[in-house]
């Protein structure tokens, strides 16, 4: 289908049709894409939908097209070994621009913060085509924390003629900056989109859940520790920002907790960097209560965090989705470009400082009140209708055009 529209890219237009080009490269992009590839595909009569990855994290990425079952239609495949910013920048600009030649999309959907977003909205411009930015409208203000995150999501809003937030205050960040207000639309966030279909999946799929908890055990993790009676901290990390003393100081915190609560079972999927993996494994392994595994395919992970008593994380995602579990999120950053979590208290900012750690997770195994406010506070991110909306906004614009 892709050769045909390159062969002749007036027919879709001349038949009322929009071409959207779906770009995603790592598994946090790839989460929050699937809905929307997955919505978009249900209105074949309105749009002509291609998806291309750049591979910017190759296994972690995988997984996720395997666990949504979506087939990209390119493939750039940039990932490299020791790859910097340089490298997948660069690789991203020379990798997209034979797709957008071929595609000539009427639309760029892009998502979030990462370099394979500020890459192809600065390609996308360079062909002149109109970009939509989902989950636009996040910002620290700091354009070191989260780096190079930030930078990438600003750059991204200049590029962009569309704009997804999440919640009304993405919006207002939004319109600070002068951004249109008929060009951003208030959506919800589609992680939360993401989180329903496999909940409800493998609630309803006695087999597919039964295989899930079977490769978590694989991975590791004895059946005791997926029951009530155990107390599980959930712990994830990547940030490039903690490399070095940060992520010292976020093992050493673990290291301490675990020693001083036996019964309490701390899980680690651990990122493949290099630079996360060196002191994780370092401080970490050979612990009783400490289980360092390999990084899970979604599903699984939404089991574990659906079986976790608290997460432990600097991801940006889970910030969103622990909330819709009813999962109190200690983040490990000095800052955060979801405050609303904060201030709905479902997340507290506990740094990467060794001391603030321990104690913002001991106040939480200890304190079952403080613990009760975080796990019943009201999740801001939306009701999983995020991807609904936004090709909702599409129709209605790109028609308009």
């Amino acid at each position: 289908m892709a050769e045909d529209c390159a062969q002749n890219p007036g027919r879709l237009r001349d038949s009322g049709m929009s071409k959207i080009l779906v770009v995603f490269g790592t598994r946090p992009e790839a989460v929050k894409m699937a809905p929307l590839v997955k919505q978009l595909e249900t209105r074949g009569d309105s749009f002509e939908t291609r998806v291309c990855v750049t591979a910017q994290h190759r296994v972690m990425l995988d997984q996720i097209l395997d666990a949504f079952d979506i087939r990209p239609h390119y493939d750039l495949d940039i990932m490299t070994s020791g790859q910097d910013l340089y490298d997948i920048t660069t690789h991203v600009l020379a990798g997209i621009r034979p797709v957008l030649k071929e595609f000539k999309p009427d639309m760029v959907l892009v998502q979030g913060d990462t370099t394979t977003t500020f890459g192809t909205a600065l390609a996308a411009y360079y062909e002149q085509t109109d970009v939509g930015h989902v989950e636009a409208g996040l910002r620290t203000g700091n354009i070191y924390s989260p780096y190079p995150e930030e930078v990438n999501r600003q750059l991204t809003t200049r590029l962009s003629k569309y704009h997804f937030a999440p919640t009304p205050l993405n919006r207002d960040n939004l319109l600070k900056e002068n951004v249109s207000p008929e060009h951003i639309a208030v959506t919800g966030n589609t992680v939360i989109d993401a989180l329903i279909m496999v909940v409800d999946r493998l609630e309803s799929d006695q087999q597919r859940s039964d295989r899930v908890t079977e490769n978590i055990q694989r991975a590791g993790l004895a059946p005791k520790i997926l029951t009530s009676a155990t107390k599980m901290v959930l712990v994830t990390g990547h940030r490039r920002e903690s490399f070095g003393a940060g992520f010292v100081n976020i093992c050493e915190a673990i290291r301490s907790l675990a020693a001083k609560h036996a019964a309490v079972q701390f899980v680690y999927p651990v990122h493949l960097n290099p630079n996360v993996r060196e002191p994780v494994e370092k401080i970490l392994s050979g612990r009783d209560n400490v289980h360092l595994l390999e990084p899970l395919p979604y599903e699984e992970f939404v089991h574990l965090m659906s079986n976790a008593y608290l997460l432990l994380t600097d991801s940006g995602g889970v910030q969103e989705e622990a909330p819709a579990l009813a999962k109190p999120v200690l983040v490990m950053r000095e800052n955060t470009e979801r405050p609303e979590a904060v201030e709905a208290g479902t997340a507290k900012l506990v740094g990467t400082d060794r001391t603030e750690i321990v104690a913002g997770v001991e106040e939480l195994l200890t304190d079952a009140a403080a613990y009760q406010r975080m796990a019943t506070a009201t999740n801001p991110y939306g009701d999983g209708t995020a991807a609904e909306k936004i090709v909702r906004f599409l129709s209605e614009h790109l028609s308009a055009t």
